[in-house]
């Protein structure tokens, strides 16, 4: 594993697959017969792809398999010849889905952590999955969206919560549908602000959600009474599936450091997703996505 990436790295990007069966926790693996080799799903990013989106893309192409993504796990980095290849991986939970052998990857299996690590040809993979174990796999996601760009507050004449998007913005708003959608949310809140609601209007559309109002993560409300929107956060937290609310630029780093997220710096720039991973109504990791609709 690399502690200094290079700017000739090719980037790909890839996930631990994991399952509960049977009281236990399974991951998969994918064989290549080109290699003969036992490895994590991964891939190249296509232009312009997230890696995000490159993960799932890749998992569902190598295994058959619908997943949900969860944290962000371990980046590698190897040589290949004189160049090098730079993956980020993910934790993603099998939906469903069924594997079709192809020339890429003709088998995939389940095993149990320990015994993965022993099927992995390469060390750097075992590295990956001891990324994934560090922490329990099934977390709830809770995903903080600063709105998407909406001009200049100055220029904007009427009442500042009627401040919509502007072109750039709305272009955003679209764009980070499908990234949005990779942790399969089911449900999606935003400030009472137009730009906070027009912000995650697509992705609601998309799921065919609501967009439920929640004026107590606007900027002013978390100034007046940062408890309030606290509490409201832990209430999401504690649910056993994915939240999606849109903030702006004081709330978020405000209740991250209230949650005591473990990160260093709680950046918030427009159209940014912060990913909080909670076990047991803490924060257990927390990752910061500046550029989503990238």
């Amino acid at each position: 594993m690399s502690s200094s990436p290079t700017a000739r790295a090719t980037p790909a990007a890839g996930g631990v697959l994991w399952r509960a069966e049977r009281h236990s926790l399974q991951v998969a693996l994918v064989h290549r017969p080109r290699y003969d080799d036992w490895t994590l799903p991964k891939g190249k990013l296509s232009a312009a792809e997230h890696p995000l989106l490159a993960a799932i893309r890749e998992v569902a192409e190598e295994t058959g398999a619908r997943s949900e993504v969860g944290r962000r796990l371990a980046t590698v980095e190897y040589p290949i010849g004189n160049l090098s290849k730079r993956v980020s991986y993910w934790s993603m939970r099998y939906l469903d889905g069924e594997h079709q052998p192809s020339e890429e990857v003709d088998e995939i299996r389940w095993f149990n952590i320990s015994d993965a690590a022993e099927q992995l040809t390469y060390p750097i993979d075992r590295g990956v999955l001891g990324s994934f174990g560090r922490l329990p796999p099934r977390t709830t996601t809770v995903l903080l969206v600063r709105h998407a760009k909406a001009g200049k507050r100055n220029e904007f004449k009427a009442d500042d919560r009627l401040r919509p998007l502007d072109k750039i913005g709305r272009r955003q708003a679209r764009h980070v549908v499908p990234f949005l959608d990779a942790f399969n949310p089911l449900q999606v809140l935003a400030a009472d602000r137009v730009r906070c609601e027009q912000t995650v209007e697509p992705l609601a559309r998309h799921r065919s959600l609501p967009v439920i109002s929640a004026p107590e993560f606007s900027d002013e409300a978390f100034l007046d009474d940062p408890r309030r929107a606290q509490k409201s956060l832990e209430v999401l937290v504690q649910r056993d599936y994915c939240s999606v609310v849109c903030s702006q630029g004081v709330a978020i780093p405000g209740l991250l450091h209230r949650l005591e997220a473990p990160a260093g710096e709680f950046p918030a720039r427009k159209g940014s997703v912060w990913a909080l991973s909670v076990y047991r109504g803490h924060v257990v990791a927390a990752d910061y996505y500046p550029h989503p609709t990238a």
